[in-house]
């Protein structure tokens, strides 16, 4: 497969994982905000941090009010990660390779890309149409991941895609926590309290992981909402499970199998990374802090990430490239 086409796939999938993830950074806020009290003001701010977007975003605006986060995160295209961004970007690699993914994948993508690029910000006046437009956002990418398993031979094709997917998604669950972080970082006396839980639900909500975490967990108690995200092996959202998916596939796109060990540097480092997760515990996180264990995790993403850069794509210069991948090939270098 050319390091192009590979490379457009990679990055294709990425854009669809991480335009899901900044619907659902704003979908914490809209759960905490049904849940705070009166006398407690949202906060939007925490959701810049995470994602290290303040620095670009205090260029072009004064403060961090509900309205301007959000057009900031949805519809500004001065930011390279926003949604509409994020969808064109989506778009612009997948139409290159048309000949390589499928009629529907083509279908959905531009189809979804179209509806975004339609609509007008200054209709977001209320919380309910905020919420279901958030929403349906959520919905369209899980249908072209939908659309991706049902139409795409199981090949290198399809393998870069669950990589590049893996990569985003276990980068964007450390930066949902981190939200909670940031939050809570702005008042220390919250920390145990009832506002404190509402917060650790929200983010569960989320990621979708409510449901599946009171399956497994009686009480909603942080240690036990972080080793959920983190270290769970079976559920898809945690940092965990994406870690291993993402390995599964590196190794596949070299026609190797992990057990027989590594042949290039991402494999290293992704199989690395996943055996430390693997024989961690949650106390293990606590012990170094939360927000230092994910900052360490995020560094590590990106260091497989610029591996795998330099394994398959480095080779020639790929014909479409986001700014987000001009500037340093993955949204984490951009933030750190």
């Amino acid at each position: 497969m050319l390091s192009r086409v590979a490379n457009s796939i990679y990055w294709m999938n990425r854009y669809i994982e991480r335009v899901e993830n900044y619907s659902r950074f704003v979908g914490v806020n809209f759960n905490l905000a049904l849940d705070l009290p009166p006398d407690v003001d949202e906060q939007w701010e925490p959701l810049l941090i995470a994602t290290a977007d303040n620095f670009l975003f205090s260029k072009y605006y004064e403060k961090a009010t509900k309205e301007d986060v959000i057009h900031f995160m949805t519809f500004d295209k001065r930011n390279p990660n926003s949604i509409i961004s994020c969808l064109y970007e989506a778009r612009e690699n997948a139409r290159t390779i048309r000949e390589t993914i499928s009629k529907e994948m083509w279908e959905s993508i531009n189809t979804f890309y179209l509806s975004i690029r339609e609509t007008n910000p200054d209709d977001f006046r209320n919380m309910d149409h905020m919420q279901s437009y958030f929403t349906d956002i959520r919905k369209s990418c899980q249908q072209f991941h939908g659309v991706v398993d049902a139409s795409i031979t199981r090949n290198e094709a399809w393998h870069f895609g669950r990589l590049g997917r893996h990569i985003e998604r276990a980068d964007k669950c450390s930066r949902f926590l981190d939200v909670k972080y940031f939050t809570l970082l702005q008042d220390s006396g919250t920390s145990g309290s009832t506002l404190d839980l509402m917060m650790w639900t929200a983010v569960l909500k989320s990621v979708s992981a409510y449901n599946m975490y009171r399956q497994t967990h009686r009480a909603l108690t942080p240690m036990n909402i972080v080793a959920f995200l983190i270290l769970d092996k079976l559920f898809p959202r945690s940092i965990a499970y994406c870690v291993r998916q993402a390995e599964l596939s590196l190794y596949a796109i070299a026609g190797s199998i992990p057990e027989r060990g590594y042949v290039n540097q991402a494999e290293k480092l992704i199989s690395r990374m996943r055996s430390e997760m693997e024989f961690a515990d949650v106390e293990d996180v606590f012990k170094m802090g939360l927000h230092e264990y994910l900052d360490q995790f995020q560094t590590k993403n990106n260091e497989v990430d610029n591996a795998i850069f330099d394994m398959y794509f480095g080779l020639e210069q790929p014909q479409v490239q986001s700014m987000g991948q001009t500037l340093g090939r993955s949204q984490g270098q951009w933030m750190n």
